[in-house]
């Protein structure tokens, strides 16, 4: 006989974590948690420095794009985590939400009833811990510690300075009543220590009789009797092996995980399943669609002196600093190294801000980007409202093959224009002279790169992701919906999909804080009630 379970969570990562957390607050609920990746141990999880690690694949399924047409071909670098807190577990623990336009536009352009920025901020306000700020956009006392940056360098503070003169005005809060502006990030820290979801919603619940935990647990497919979906098919000792779901199953694995999943349960568009082997059981052609993400340009100068922590990657230094966290939770170890940024207008015509910026205290921070041999800082730029839409398919039916992702990036040439001049903002911003005293030059695209030309080959050969794919189960009630805004598959029963797969389109920000949001209320809907006392819809 199959175990069985009430709720069975596929994908331990930001959301998954936070829905077992919520889903066995009822006693009465057995809630089982898979994670195909293993257990959130290593001590460099747990320390905020330790993400310039994970960009190089630590704790990551080592996926990449397929060639960029619009890139020259390009083949980027695709960070998923395998790993229990996903994303919140590798990622760099900025905290921002977007603007508040991003989900009434859920509601107004796809007919998301219930997800409106009034009907959502409840949940953002129920997740924190906030040690700074408790008023009408923050709470305390939930379970995700948010912070202030507590190993900034002055080279930050001039950074901020000279946005500032540049023309932005300082921003003490981007998740409060105004969006626009330059400052400092709030983090997903507590005690300069990382607060992933496996850390602060996921442990606390552990010693619960009635939820189970399994980690290194690869789930192959989604099992369906007819319409309903009854468990979830793992292999466990290296054998298949079929858990059932008597009231629910609820895939969790991320905006590629996620449709790759339903894919290879025959759920998905039916000619794309076919012609990789797989028997159509139930005809969804939204799902892999509608995959859009954050591209990042980046400007790298080159430091007068050890004005970056830089530095630190040679071994003695590290040693050093390695110290300094363990004993005093102080020093280059308690950055996430990306703490200070802006949000601003492409252009006077915008009405809320498309671009972001991120200011590293480093160079070669990420992988595949060139770091300084005498140390240098990095600003980052994406365009926050990207038109191009790609897609995620399968290349066979064998689960222990990577999808085939396909961003493609720049397909909307408006993408490529605004991005570029969120990069030539940067330059300028870069070249003020606050900075003078902490910078020598520009080192990357550098000052001979100023024709369009030379700007787009740079482009093609630099530009990274931000780590941000959303948008491949996407919510709505059209023909290309493939969850209505109760998180339900369409045309099945027992089956939701709740994680960042399922915006409509993205938040204008970091993508993890509205992922935790998605899960928060998706606990809720699951539930069947609201923080705003009314039944979900």
């Amino acid at each position: 006989m199959a175990a069985q379970f009430d709720y069975i969570i596929v994908g331990g990562g930001s959301a998954g974590c936070v829905l077992a957390a919520r889903l066995s607050e009822d006693e009465r609920a057995s809630v089982l948690l898979l994670e195909a990746g293993g257990p959130d141990r290593s001590r460099l999880f747990s320390i905020p420095a330790g993400f310039a690690k994970m960009t190089r694949g630590i704790a990551s399924w080592g996926w990449s794009t397929v060639p960029q047409r619009h890139m020259q071909d390009r083949v980027l670098w695709y960070t998923q985590a395998n790993v229990l807190g996903g994303g919140s577990t590798i990622n760099a623990q900025i905290y921002t939400r977007g603007h508040r336009d991003d989900y009434d536009g859920w509601v107004r352009d796809f007919d998301c009833q219930g997800w409106s920025y009034a009907d959502v901020l409840p949940y953002f306000r129920r997740s924190e811990d906030n040690q700074s700020f408790l008023n009408a956009y923050h709470g305390a006392g939930g379970p995700l510690g948010v912070s202030q940056p507590t190993a900034l360098l002055p080279v930050t503070y001039a950074f901020v300075r000279a946005a500032q003169s540049w023309g932005m005005p300082f921003n003490a809060d981007f998740n409060g009543a105004e969006q626009a502006g330059c400052g400092f990030y709030q983090l997903t820290q507590r005690d300069a220590c990382r607060s992933s979801t496996a850390r602060d919603f996921l442990l606390p619940a552990s010693g619960r009789r009635n939820l189970t935990v399994r980690t290194d647990v690869p789930v192959t497919r989604i099992v369906l009797e007819g319409q309903r979906v009854v468990g979830v098919e793992v292999i466990e000792n290296g054998r298949p092996a079929v858990l059932q779901a008597n009231e629910e199953t609820i895939v969790s694995c991320g905006a590629i995980g996620s449709p790759r999943l339903l894919m290879l349960s025959g759920i998905g568009p039916p000619d794309h399943l076919k012609s990789v082997g797989i028997r159509p059981l139930h005809d969804l052609p939204g799902v892999g669609e509608n995959l859009h993400d954050h591209l990042d340009l980046f400007v790298i100068s080159e430091c007068t002196g050890r004005h970056s922590y830089d530095h630190f990657a040679k071994p003695f230094h590290a040693a050093r600093a390695g110290l300094q966290y363990m004993t005093l939770k102080s020093g280059p170890a308690a950055s996430s190294l990306f703490e200070t940024g802006a949000f601003w207008y492409s252009d006077e015509e915008q009405s809320r801000p498309d671009l972001q910026f991120h200011f590293g205290q480093g160079s070669g921070i990420e992988a595949g980007v060139a770091a300084m041999k005498q140390g240098g800082v990095t600003l980052n730029v994406a365009y926050m409202r990207p038109k191009s839409r790609g897609t995620v398919r399968l290349k066979s039916s064998d689960p222990k093959d990577a999808p085939l992702i396909d961003p493609n990036y720049w397909a909307e040439p408006e993408d490529r224009r605004r991005h570029f001049a969120g990069l030539a903002m940067a330059r300028e911003i870069m070249r003020h002279s606050q900075l003078e005293p902490f910078l020598k030059a520009e080192r990357l695209p550098s000052s001979s790169v100023q024709r369009e030309e030379a700007l787009f080959r740079y482009g093609c050969e630099n530009a990274k992701t931000q780590h941000h794919p959303v948008g491949t189960c996407r919510m709505g009630r059209d023909e290309l919906a493939v969850v209505d805004p109760t998180l339900k598959v369409h045309g099945l029963e027992g089956l939701r999909v709740c994680d960042s797969s399922v915006m409509p389109r993205i938040n204008s920000s970091n993508t993890n804080a509205p992922t935790i949001m998605i899960a928060e209320k998706g606990a809720d809907l699951i539930r069947g009630r609201s923080l705003l006392g009314r039944r979900p819809q």
